[in-house]
C-alpha cells in the first residue's frame, strides 16, 4: 500500500484531437484554462485539475470508441440541476448514452460522451 499518497490532485485525459476536446469541455463546462503546453491543456474545475493530453507517447494506446469507453468522468450538480443540464446537452447536440433516471445507489444521473467516446456523467445525489 502507498501509505504515503493523500488525496487525487488532477486526473489526465489522453486524446486524439486535443482541440476539438478543447473546444468540447470548455464550451460545456465552466472550466478555467491553467495552463497551455505543446501536447497539453490544465482546465480547473473547483479544487480539481484536469489535463487534456495529447496522444504522443508509445504507452498511451489507441483511444475509446462509441460502445468501448476508457473512462468515466462524473460531475456533481444539484438534484434541480440534472434536467437544465440533460436539456442543454440535447441543444449542443451531445451523444446521450442515458436520459436522466434516479439510480438505486441514491443519485439521479444523465450519462453522456465526449467527441472521442468517453463515458461522462452528471450526477446529484437524492
Amino acid at each position: 500500500m502507498l501509505h504515503p499518497v493523500k488525496e487525487l490532485t488532477y486526473a489526465i485525459l489522453l486524446c486524439d484531437d486535443l482541440e476539438a476536446m478543447k473546444r468540447f469541455y470548455c464550451g460545456l463546462f465552466p472550466v478555467e484554462v491553467l495552463q497551455v503546453v505543446e501536447s497539453a491543456i490544465v482546465l480547473g474545475l473547483g479544487s480539481t485539475q484536469f489535463v487534456l493530453r495529447q496522444r504522443t507517447r508509445t504507452y498511451d494506446g489507441l483511444g475509446p470508441r462509441l460502445g468501448v469507453p476508457g473512462v468515466q468522468l462524473c460531475f456533481r450538480v444539484g438534484p434541480e440541476e440534472v434536467e437544465p443540464c440533460y436539456q442543454q446537452l440535447l441543444a449542443q447536440g451531445v451523444a446521450i448514452a442515458e436520459p436522466p433516471t434516479d439510480q438505486p445507489r441514491g443519485h439521479r444521473t444523465v450519462y453522456f460522451f465526449d467527441p472521442e467516446g468517453n463515458l461522462l456523467e452528471v450526477y446529484a445525489e437524492i
